[in-house]
């Protein structure tokens, strides 16, 4: 199996995933899907990690499924195709329930399943010049398997617009529906405020990071009613009670930096140093 996939760790507590197979526009196939898929499990249960980049290499941040893949498929049986599916919908479902925060650094144009990889992160910047696209009906196909994701980034008034017209759209664009939450010029301005957000990620409290992942994902779609408000009720008491809810709240009364800052500090001054 070919390596489709980069790890590596720019800085302390910050791993970064890497698509590369630039020669392809960054279009994942089976190897792709499993690599991402072994790769955010990994890194989600690695204590040392405490953010997770998204990358791609090359012009293209992703352009969807891969044309030799797709002509595997189109001779499919029904079983078959569900089994590929769901292999696709395993990596999704990984990759946005992750424990660890995670950011996308869209630096080209990101089509059709592409989209899926973009809107499982929790956070995406993209440079100016990126399209993007949900292609998926002028193949005669619709975006199924992502659509939960995506649904949930753009919301679903742009959604009817995007799915349905399958046209492209500008990263200012996807900035003003949500799709994105930061745009910029230059390569550098994207790894300049990539690195930003992924630092302060860094010195949050990585207890509280995951629970409020959590909180995220059950609340935004939950109902306001008694269940509800009981469970929120329930998590704040647990994080007050937990080890690093007190080490925090001792912190900040304290006027000093709460432990978990410790090896970011660290960091910091080896570099400085250097």
């Amino acid at each position: 199996m070919s390596q489709a996939v980069l790890i590596s760790k720019p800085s302390i507590h910050i791993a970064q995933v890497t698509l590369s197979r630039p020669d392809v526009r960054n279009a994942f196939n089976e190897e792709v899907i499993a690599q991402l898929t072994q790769a955010f499990e990994t890194l989600g249960q690695d204590d040392d990690v405490r953010c997770i980049v998204l990358a791609a290499q090359g012009p293209a941040f992703c352009a969807g499924a891969d044309l030799n893949w797709m002509r595997k498929m189109a001779d499919y049986s029904h079983d078959e195709n569900v089994a590929d599916a769901s292999q696709l919908a395993r990596m999704l479902q990984v990759m946005y329930e992750c424990p660890k925060p995670t950011v996308a650094r869209v630096q080209g144009d990101v089509y059709a399943g592409g989209m899926g990889l973009v809107s499982v992160c929790d956070m995406v910047v993209s440079i100016d010049t990126a399209n993007y696209c949900l292609s998926e009906v002028k193949l005669g196909l619709y975006p199924a398997t992502i659509s939960p994701y995506v649904i949930r980034a753009m919301g679903p008034r742009a959604a009817h617009r995007y799915f349905l017209t399958a046209e492209r759209f500008s990263a200012a664009e996807a900035l003003r529906i949500g799709f994105v939450h930061e745009v910029v010029s230059s390569v550098e301005a994207l790894d300049e405020k990539v690195n930003a957000i992924a630092s302060t990620l860094c010195s949050n409290s990585t207890q509280a990071v995951k629970a409020c992942k959590d909180l995220l994902q059950w609340v935004a779609h939950s109902d306001i009613n008694q269940t509800l408000i009981d469970q929120t009720v329930q998590g704040i008491a647990n994080c007050r009670a937990s080890e690093q809810g007190k080490e925090g709240v001792s912190a900040f009364l304290e006027k000093r930096k709460p432990s978990w800052m410790n090896s970011v500090l660290d960091s910091v001054a080896q570099s400085s140093s250097k």
